[in-house]
C-alpha cells in the first residue's frame, strides 16, 4: 500500500533493505551509527543491524575513503556518508587517485563497488562547507558513476542500483529535497542508471536540469504556462554519469529551444557540458541559442544572501524569456546533425 514516503525515509530504507539481502553491505561514516546521522537517513541503523554493520568513524575523510577501499578488495559493499558535501574534500586524492582508477589499473580484475553518499547543494540557510555543489569534480573524474535523485522514488530506487553496482558511485542527495514527500510503495524499481526522465511535457522549450533544481524547474514551467503561455518541457537527469544524451536530444530536437538550469556554479560546470552536448548534436534544430541557469561564480554565501546565489523561477523566467522567440529553426541540415549524434 502507498503512503507519504519523505525523501530522506526512501534512503532510510533502501540502506535497510541492502543491508537486509546483502550480509556484505556495510554502512559507515561520521556520526551516522549512534545519532542516526545529521539529517537521520541512518536512523535506527545500528539499533537493527549492529555497530559491525553500520558505525561511526574518526572524522578523517581520506581514511574513510581509504578504509571503505580495503574493504572492498576484502569482498564487502561499503557505503559510506560524508557528513556534507565540502567535507569530502580531504578525501578527493582517494577519490581521484584510486577509487575512480582501480578497475582501469587492474584491467579489470579487481572492482570497488562501493556509495559515497553526499548530502549535497544548498537550500537550508546552511554556510560554506555545508551547501557545495561539488558534481564538477566528479563528472569530470572517468570511472565514477554521478548520481542525484531528485525524487523519493529515484532516491530509493537509483540507491539501491547504486549499492548494487560492482562500480563506485557517487550518490548526490539534495538537502532541501531531504523533507520532500511522495506517495510511494516501497521497494520501487524506477529506470536504471542512465535514463533521463521528461517529468513535464511541453512543445515550446527543454528545461534540462537534476537534483535540488528539478522541484524550481517544475514551479517555473506552471507558471510560464499560465502568465506567458509557453509550454515547457522539463527534462531531470537523474544519472549526471552515464549521460542520457537520447532523451535530452530528442526533447530539444523537438522543442527547438533548450535552457540548462543547475545550482552549481556557471563557469566551466556541470551545465555548460550540458549545453555543450545539446549543441553539438541539436545545432540545427535549435531555433536560439542554448542558455543556463546557475549558482554565482563565487564562494557559497552566508545564510541571508543564499536567495540571491541560488537561481530561483525568476531567473528561470527571464532565461526563458531571452530566447529567440520569433526566430524558427533551420532545418536545412536536420539529417547532418542526426548523423554526427550517432559519429
Amino acid at each position: 500500500m502507498s503512503r507519504p514516503t519523505t525523501y530522506a525515509q526512501a534512503l532510510n530504507t533502501a540502506l535497510r533493505d541492502s543491508l537486509t539481502q546483502d550480509e556484505s553491505v556495510l554502512v559507515f561514516g561520521e556520526d551516522v551509527g549512534a545519532l542516526g546521522g545529521v539529517f537521520r537517513i541512518t536512523d535506527g541503523l545500528t539499533r537493527d543491524f549492529g555497530e559491525e554493520r553500520c558505525f561511526d568513524t574518526p572524522l578523517a575523510e581520506a581514511g574513510i575513503t581509504g578504509f571503505a577501499i580495503g574493504l572492498c578488495m576484502q569482498g564487502f559493499r561499503p557505503v559510506i556518508e560524508m557528513q556534507f558535501d565540502a567535507f569530502g574534500y580531504p578525501a578527493f586524492e582517494q577519490v581521484v587517485s584510486h577509487v575512480a582508477k582501480m578497475r582501469n589499473r587492474t584491467r579489470g580484475q579487481l572492482t570497488l563497488p562501493m556509495v559515497l553518499r553526499y548530502p549535497y547543494a544548498g537550500g537550508i540557510g546552511g554556510v560554506e562547507h555545508h551547501c557545495d555543489s561539488s558534481e564538477g569534480y566528479y563528472v569530470h573524474t572517468p570511472g565514477l558513476h554521478v548520481v542525484s535523485p531528485s525524487t523519493p522514488a529515484d532516491a530509493y530506487s537509483l540507491l539501491r542500483e547504486a549499492i548494487a553496482s560492482d562500480d563506485p558511485v557517487v550518490f548526490l542527495e539534495p538537502k532541501s529535497l531531504y523533507w520532500s514527500k511522495a506517495e510511494l510503495e516501497l521497494p520501487t524499481r524506477t529506470e536504471p542508471f542512465g535514463r533521463a526522465a521528461v517529468r513535464r511535457v511541453g512543445s515550446d522549450v527543454t528545461l534540462i536540469t537534476y537534483g535540488p533544481q528539478v522541484p524550481n524547474a517544475l514551479r517555473a514551467a506552471e507558471i510560464a504556462a499560465a502568465e506567458e503561455d509557453w509550454d515547457v518541457e522539463v527534462v531531470d537527469l537523474r544519472t549526471l554519469v552515464p549521460f542520457d544524451d537520447e532523451t535530452v536530444a530528442a526533447s530539444v530536437r523537438k522543442t527547438g529551444r533548450a535552457v540548462v538550469l543547475a545550482e552549481a556554479q556557471g563557469f566551466a560546470g556541470m551545465g555548460a557540458e550540458v549545453a555543450a552536448r545539446v549543441s553539438e548534436r541539436c545545432f540545427h534544430s535549435l531555433a536560439a541559442p542554448v542558455l543556463r541557469v546557475s549558482g554565482l561564480d563565487m564562494p557559497y554565501p552566508p545564510p541571508i544572501l543564499e536567495h540571491t546565489y541560488l537561481p530561483g523561477v525568476d531567473r528561470i523566467l527571464d532565461t526563458i524569456a531571452r530566447l529567440q522567440w520569433d526566430d524558427e529553426p533551420d532545418l536545412t541540415h536536420e539529417a547532418a546533425g542526426t548523423q554526427a549524434v550517432h559519429a
